[in-house]
């Protein structure tokens, strides 16, 4: 539509310097180029973009139909003096880009026939060559539809590669898109980083390891002076164009330093004035440690648990063989060497236990054994035998609410749990009538509140902090006497129902005044559809 207004502009300038020069001639060619100007730019200024029909409608005689009407009146009334056929051309490419093929041939056609009705005219008038002009219009008619022809054809392989092209850019940007939906979602830090060390792209776990958020703005490596060691592993990527990697420091002002190991993967150079991308893949030291922890912790249970399974079987043979030596036994001093025997395969087959719980521990699924359990009845009678094991009547105090608590938990697991708290409560502390205390917090009111609460409290020394940290860990003990997995074992049982159990330092009354010691808390989850009342 611009080509057709300035087109129709042209015209009108020419028409009208010939009219300033010979006036003799009229002003019907100018007023025709002018008609032609403003048809053009009207729909130029006021037409939208539309899909033109594959048949004959009124947008298809708004331009081509006024296109070849306005060319071939301004050939009838300059009368031969001026050659318009060129000007034909113009609407035969338009229908040809833009139509179908029938179009483009029908208006090849419609030009084809107007010339020879052109050429028809003129042997009515005195001069010219009759059969040069039909000549002219048979040789212009066959160039209209070669032109026709191979024009509809082109603008037909054009859509097609554009179609093509169009679809090939969706795939890759669904492609891109799920590219970097994975990326972001990878724990490991990624960069492309140019040569230049500036980062052209990062997920969110790289911007983590590097203290460099969002909205951070544009990372430049070779500006942060934290990331030395990494830019020289790019920078020597780029000099031997092979992959490396190496455990790096990433400097933190005012932190302790970041430890990672990286390994780098070079993209292939565009164009041979550059040396590509280099990608960066980065990992937390702490995360590849811990990882191999859990690996060795993994396969030490499972070797323990074998083990437990050997030992069992001899070490009850060893009990019961001890059992029946000490009945014939007289003398004080053997007695207490098959004491001490005794103590020592109850030691064993404590520790024995202790694995096997842990293994079994592990495999229990959240909820498996879990029911509606009355935390106060289960507390009581666990105490109870407790204290008959041990003699401890009068250094465990238990205070439990007037209400029923009940909670989502197995009564055996919620026994063994207890009796491991009990047992390390008794080992540290001072024996005093008291010292130990347990006691049982009622649920808060409403479902958004926290369930019911067990606590165990000792009037045991302070814990030192590195201890404190890793007292829920297995094989963790701060004595060579316990198996260190007692408080793993009530972690592992607690999360598998759903309860949480943690340690503080707290203070209760002890014998008429204030006392610090240790408490352990377990927090139990609230059985289903139980309403709380108080």
């Amino acid at each position: 539509m611009t080509a057709r207004a300035t087109l129709g502009l042209v015209l009108s300038i020419f028409q009208g310097g010939i009219f300033a020069l010979i006036p003799s001639q009229g002003s019907a060619p100018l007023l025709i180029c002018l008609a032609y100007f403003a048809a053009a730019l009207t729909v130029r200024l006021t037409g939208q973009p539309q899909q033109l029909q594959q048949s004959l409608d009124s947008p298809w005689l708004r331009t081509v139909g006024v296109d070849v009407l306005a060319f071939a009146t301004l050939q009838i009334v300059q009368g031969g003096a001026i050659d318009y056929t060129p000007l034909f051309a113009l609407p035969v490419l338009m229908v040809s880009v833009l139509g179908s093929m029938r179009l483009a041939m029908a208006t090849a056609a419609s030009v084809t026939l107007l010339m020879f009705a052109h050429a028809g005219w003129l042997l009515t008038r005195p001069t010219g060559d009759a059969g040069a002009n039909f000549l002219q219009a048979a040789l212009t008619g066959a160039g209209c539809f070669a032109i026709s022809f191979i024009a509809s054809q082109l603008a037909t392989r054009l859509a097609s590669m554009e179609l093509r092209a169009q679809r090939n850019q969706l795939a890759a940007t669904e492609q891109r898109r799920v590219n970097e939906l994975v990326i972001k979602s990878l724990t490991d830090g990624v960069l492309v980083v140019d040569e230049e060390g500036k980062v052209r792209s990062t997920n969110p776990a790289a911007r983590v390891l590097l203290d460099a958020p969002e909205g951070a703005g544009e990372l430049d490596l070779r500006l942060r002076p934290g990331c030395k060691t990494l830019m020289q592993l790019i920078d020597a990527s780029f000099a031997s164009q092979s992959p490396q990697q190496a455990d790096i420091t990433i400097d933190r002002p005012g932190s302790s330093a970041r430890r990672l190991r990286a390994r780098t993967q070079l993209t292939g150079a565009q164009r041979s004035d550059t040396l590509g991308l280099c990608v960066v893949f980065m990992q937390d030291q702490r995360e590849i440690q811990a990882r191999i922890r859990s690996e060795k912790l993994a396969g030490m249970g499972r070797m323990s648990a074998a083990v437990a399974h050997e030992i069992r079987n001899p070490l009850a043979a060893i009990t019961q063989a001890n059992a029946l030596l000490t009945e014939d036994l007289s003398d004080p001093a053997q007695q207490r060497l098959a004491h001490m025997v005794g103590q020592n395969a109850q030691r064993l087959e404590n520790i024995v236990r202790d694995v096997l719980h842990l293994t079994h521990a592990g495999e229990a699924g959240a909820d498996d054994s879990a029911r509606p359990l009355d935390l106060c009845e289960s507390t009581e009678r666990t105490c109870r035998d407790w204290t008959n094991q041990h003699g401890a009547g009068g250094e465990l105090s238990v205070s439990l609410p007037q209400t029923q608590q009940t909670a989502w938990f197995d009564g055996e697991h919620l026994r063994r749990i207890l009796i491991n708290l009990l047992d390390n409560a008794h080992r540290f502390a001072s024996h005093r009538p008291g010292s130990i205390q347990v006691s049982i917090e009622a649920a808060g009111e409403g479902r958004a509140k926290p369930g019911p609460t067990l606590r165990v409290w000792s009037d045991g020394a302070v814990l030192d902090p590195s201890v404190e940290q890793h007292l829920f860990e297995p094989f963790f003990s701060s004595e060579s006497r316990s198996s260190g997995l007692g408080l793993y074992i009530c972690r592992e049982l607690c999360e598998s129902h759903g309860a949480i159990i943690s340690y503080d330092r707290s203070e209760r009354w002890l014998a008429g005044q204030i006392a610090s010691g240790n408490e352990f808390r377990v927090i139990f989850k609230l059985a289903p559809d139980i309403h709380i009342t108080s």
